[in-house]
C-alpha cells in the first residue's frame, strides 16, 4: 500500500520572485511531499513578469491576475493572503509553500502554523528576519541551485528592466533607453555568498545560542546528544536550514563551528557541548 504523502500548497508571489527558481523550489518541496496546488499571483500585463510567463505552463502553475487598483500600490499580496485562508480551511493541506521576499506576509504564516500546517518559505536573502523566522523553514534563493545559478535571471526579465540580455548591446546599435519601472518587478538575486567560516559563525550569537541550546535539549544521561533529536530540537525552535550558512548537511555546519565533541556510535553521530568537557575536567 502507497503511503499518503503530506500536501502542499505552493503559492507565489510572482512580482517579488524569480522565475528562474521555481525548479529548484518546486524539487525542495518534493522531498517534503506532493504540490498538489501551485499558485503564482501578479499582474500578468506587466513587463515585468515576462519571465514568469514562459515557466507557468512548464511547471502547471495556475497563473492568478491581480490588477492594480490603486496606483503604486497592487492587490497581489491580499489576493494571496485571502486564497491561502481559503485552502486552510476548506483543503486543509499539510503545509504551504511560500515564495516572497516581503515581509507582509509575516501575519499570514504565523496564523497558518497557529492552525497546525508547516510554512515553508522563499525569498531573496535581504527578506526581513520576522518573516523568516516565522516560518517552519526558510531558504535564501541564493542558496538554491548550485554556486553558478545562483546569479541567474531570465534574459526577459532583464529586458524587461531596461538592460540588454547578458551584457549584449541593442541590435539597432543605438544606447538601450532605460524601460519605465514597473511598480513590482521579478527580484535579481546577487552571487550566493561563500560558506560561513568558524570565526564567522561563532559570532552569530543567534546561531551559537540555537545549536547549544537544542544540544542540551536532547542530551541523554551521559551527555551526549544524538544528532537526529539536535536536528529536531532545531526544527522545534525555530526556522532554520544549514545552507543557509553555505553548508549541505547540519553535521557539516556543527562541525565548522569547533563547539562541539563528536562522536560516531554505530550509525549515528552523538555530539556535545566543548564547555561540558571543559568542566567536567574541572571537577
Amino acid at each position: 500500500m502507497i503511503e499518503k504523502q503530506p500536501r502542499i500548497a505552493l503559492l507565489i508571489d510572482a512580482d517579488n520572485s524569480p522565475s528562474s527558481k521555481i525548479d529548484v523550489i518546486l524539487a525542495e518541496l518534493a522531498k517534503l511531499g506532493v504540490v498538489n496546488v501551485r499558485r503564482a499571483y501578479g499582474n500578468w500585463k506587466k513587463d515585468g513578469l515576462k519571465g514568469w510567463e514562459n515557466v507557468l505552463h512548464e511547471y502547471a502553475i495556475r497563473p492568478i491576475q491581480q490588477f492594480d487598483y490603486t496606483k503604486g500600490k497592487n492587490a497581489t499580496d491580499m489576493g494571496l493572503v485571502i486564497d491561502a485562508l481559503d485552502l486552510l480551511y476548506s483543503d486543509s493541506p499539510d503545509a504551504f509553500g511560500i515564495v516572497s521576499s516581503d515581509s507582509d506576509f509575516t501575519p499570514l504564516v504565523m496564523h497558518l502554523r497557529a492552525k497546525g500546517a508547516q510554512v515553508f518559505g522563499f525569498g531573496a536573502q535581504k527578506t526581513p528576519m520576522p518573516f523568516v523566522n516565522a516560518c517552519s523553514r526558510f531558504l535564501f534563493l541564493e542558496h538554491l541551485g548550485g554556486a553558478g545559478a545562483a546569479a541567474e535571471t531570465d534574459e526577459g526579465e532583464k529586458a524587461a528592466r531596461g538592460k540588454p540580455a547578458s551584457g549584449r548591446k541593442p541590435r539597432n546599435g543605438k544606447k538601450a533607453e532605460p524601460a519605465a519601472a514597473p511598480a513590482t518587478v521579478d527580484i535579481e538575486l546577487d552571487a550566493a555568498p561563500s560558506r560561513f567560516d568558524t570565526a564567522a559563525l561563532k559570532q552569530d550569537a543567534r546561531l551559537v545560542t540555537l545549536l547549544r541550546n537544542a544540544v542540551e535539549s536532547a542530551a541523554g544521561e551521559d551527555g551526549w546528544s544524538p544528532l537526529g533529536s539536535v536536528g529536531q530540537q532545531i526544527g522545534n525552535q525555530a526556522s532554520f536550514d544549514p545552507r543557509n550558512y553555505g553548508y549541505r548537511k547540519l553535521i557539516d555546519l556543527i562541525e565548522a563551528t569547533q563547539l562541539f565533541d563528536m562522536d560516531r556510535r554505530g550509525t549515528q553521530f552523538v555530539l556535545r557541548d566543548k564547555r561540558q568537557a571543559k568542566a567536567a575536567a574541572r571537577g
